[in-house]
């Protein structure tokens, strides 16, 4: 039976992925590096912020010390906070999905964003309350699509309501990545479109076009 539901958290909760680009976009012009919106979308999102700066510095053939990316980093994540002071939003539906999956089970975040930055938008909207545990970039040693981040909340579901298999927990992931992640951690995967078309997310076990259209009684069927 379903016990446990795993929410990613950019993409799925909060419509931040914009707002990631901008500040990717910004703190890279000034290392003379161009990041197009469709490179973004297609190579980068699914990685935590130190896999996005490894990979464009690949890419770009540039090498950047872990010192310089640790820099990079930290000025991303001040430029995102600046952003954010007009959003991100919570896409609709986001809201209402949480209380009532929160109510009937434990639940978790398992994300590539860093901590303060889930926080501060759960925070805002009195959600934070509600998670057993959040799992973020500093939480693991690798990200997206390695199952570490899934494995990480399971662990930590089990330390509070007892052991939870793989099997009886769904991931909610909006991307490729993310999906890779959780079927690789064993969870089973509900999909939602808001990022990427449908087609795009086949690998799933359900999908939806938007966290409108969640419901427990649909998830529950998987099991």
């Amino acid at each position: 039976m379903l016990r446990a539901i795993v929410f990613d958290f950019d993409g799925v909760i909060a419509n931040s992925e914009p707002l990631h680009l901008r500040a990717y976009r910004d703190v890279l012009a000034d290392c003379g590096v161009t990041l197009t919106e469709a490179d973004y979308y297609s190579h980068y999102l699914g990685y935590d912020d130190q896999g996005v700066f490894e990979a464009i510095a690949a890419q770009w053939d540039t090498a950047w010390r872990p010192d310089r990316i640790a820099d990079l980093i930290r000025r991303k994540a001040r430029r995102l906070e600046e952003l954010e002071r007009d959003g991100p939003g919570l896409f609709p539906g986001a809201e209402a999905a949480i209380h009532a999956a929160a109510e009937a089970m434990p639940i978790a975040i398992a994300s590539g964003a860093l901590g303060p930055e889930i926080r501060r938008v759960l925070d805002r909207a009195n959600l934070t309350r509600h998670f057993t545990a959040i799992v973020s970039a500093e939480d693991t040693a690798a990200s997206k699509p390695a199952p570490d981040p899934y494995l990480r909340a399971l662990e930590r579901l089990s330390a509070a309501h007892g052991p939870l298999l793989p099997g009886d927990c769904v991931a909610v992931e909006d991307s490729c990545w993310g999906l890779e992640s959780a079927r690789a951690a064993g969870l089973r995967t509900l999909a939602v479109a808001q990022t990427y078309r449908a087609e795009a997310l086949e690998p799933a076990d359900l999908t939806i076009p938007s966290m409108e259209a969640f419901d427990l009684n649909v998830l529950r069927k998987l099991f």
